[in-house]
């Protein structure tokens, strides 16, 4: 038997420096899943060039554009996705959400009619894991704000097209971590890769 996945990682932050910490979160998850044999492809959000939705026109009618077909290509290769990104005025980074709303159009991501909440859902059989950084505490955000826009982004989004289950990973108190608090995130994310979770 076969235990090994075909992963799809989304490093979600606008900016693709090296030295951000998502960056570093990506490559020790890249690197476990890689060691335990796991086929892993990567999208760099902040180095594709590509238009904002303005229209439902554009949006149910307009072409992908070209740079995000390697986007819908993977989507569609992959049976588990990593979505990280940094927390940004309580939400996911303009940039992220602007990707997220090219690539799920309809006929990929929904019916070629659009949203139907009990019909088909296109990316059925597919498991995902939510990785977010932020400088608050993780347990204020969760309990105080209800992580409202990750739950959010796990049910509208990933589980409005059909990814099951959904886990989420929140890392709080991203400035005050440190050489050693980062070191023991690089090697949560190593060993989430080899697990495939």
């Amino acid at each position: 038997m076969n235990d090994t996945r075909r992963i799809l990682l989304i490093e979600g932050h606008p900016d693709p420096g090296a030295e951000r910490l998502n960056h570093a979160l990506v490559e020790a998850y890249a690197a476990g899943a890689a060691a335990a044999g796991h086929e892993v492809r990567r999208i760099a959000v902040g180095t594709l060039d590509f238009p904002v939705l303005r229209t439902a026109e554009a949006w149910h009618h307009g072409a992908l554009p070209p740079g995000l077909q390697v986007a819908q290509d993977g989507m569609a290769w992959a049976e588990h996705v990593v979505i990280f990104f940094p927390l940004w005025l309580g939400d996911m980074p303009a940039l992220l959400k602007a990707f997220l709303e090219q690539v799920a159009r309809p006929g990929f991501a929904v019916g070629p009619e659009g949203p139907k909440p009990f019909g088909r859902k296109p990316l059925s059989g597919r498991s995902a894991r939510v990785v977010v950084t932020m400088g608050m505490p993780a347990l204020a955000y969760r309990w105080y704000f209800r992580a409202h826009s990750v739950k959010a982004l796990e049910r509208n989004i990933l589980g409005f097209v059909g990814f099951a289950p959904i886990h989420e990973t929140l890392i709080g108190s991203v400035d005050g971590l440190g050489t050693a608090g980062v070191g023991r995130w690089r090697k949560k994310m190593h060993t989430l890769g080899e697990q495939a979770a």
